[in-house]
């Protein structure tokens, strides 16, 4: 049977899903190895990747395994979005015999007037978006057309990949790293409860 021959249909569900933040003040020395990263991502692959983004740069996709200055930022993500599951979503991975991995990861330079069109991580588990400069007139992340978030610097936004978004036109300094996180079996024996 060809797919495209499948009696396919859509239907939309209103739902919640949630986005978290934290503040990364306690992590100079990541964030500014994750700037030299992007950088120096800028010199050993000079060409934008082609996608929805429309940024003055935009690092390959897998830039974490290009540079490993961008490693203990990604590390540091995968914490951070762990605990965020246990606290909000009451789920335990670790219990579950599940870890997260950042399967992509990019850097993206905005200048005035750059902006990233809507679409979503699917079917990334998870991404993230960490500020690593912000200027006071910069674009925010609209998510679904109604909850804007105006970036702060040194600043981490982690949400279900599911979640549309969008950067509408930028107006001041922006450079992000952003992340695509998924569950991987964890073949260690689980913590007894």
């Amino acid at each position: 049977m060809n797919p495209n021959d499948l009696p396919l249909n859509q239907m939309q569900i209103s739902t919640q899903l949630p986005i978290f933040w934290m503040h990364l003040g306690h992590m100079d020395g990541e964030l500014q190895m994750a700037r030299t990263a992007i950088d120096e991502l800028r010199i050993s692959h000079p060409e934008s990747t082609p996608s929805n983004v429309k940024a003055v740069y935009m690092s390959p996709w897998k830039s974490h395994t290009l540079n490993d200055k961008l490693m203990p930022l990604c590390n540091a993500t995968v914490e951070i979005v762990t605990e965020a599951s246990r606290r909000y979503m009451n789920t335990d991975m670790s219990k579950l015999n599940f870890m997260l991995r950042v399967t992509d990861c990019w850097g993206v330079i905005y200048e005035k007037s750059d902006t990233t069109t809507l679409h979503n991580h699917f079917p990334a588990d998870f991404s993230a978006v960490v500020y690593l400069e912000a200027g006071e007139n910069c674009a925010p992340i609209i998510f679904s057309e109604s909850i804007v978030v105006k970036p702060k610097p040194k600043t981490i936004i982690a949400f279900p990949g599911i979640l549309q978004h969008r950067v509408p036109e930028n107006e001041d300094n922006r450079v992000i790293v952003a992340m695509n996180l998924n569950k991987f079996p964890d073949f260690k024996p689980a913590a007894d409860s």
